[in-house]
């Protein structure tokens, strides 16, 4: 399943808000350097939707905060 993500990084709180079918707003609290914040979205992706974080891929979007990320269930 591949969904569209927004990304929210440096928040107070990391949250998964679901906007439409496909398209997620993911709050994260690390920052957007070194790939940490997309580490954290990773993981945030798959405590969602209980599936390991080697599950869940991101696509495109790597330096970007619109992603779209594949998700193996």
């Amino acid at each position: 399943m591949k969904i569209s993500v927004i990304v929210k990084p440096n928040a107070k709180k990391v949250s998964v808000e679901k906007i439409d079918d496909q398209t997620y707003r993911i709050s994260v609290k690390s920052p957007p350097t070194e790939g940490k914040a997309n580490e954290a979205v990773i993981k945030a992706i798959a405590e969602h939707f209980s599936v390991a974080p080697s599950s869940v891929q991101i696509v495109r979007g790597f330096k970007g905060k619109r992603k779209i990320v594949k998700v193996l269930l």
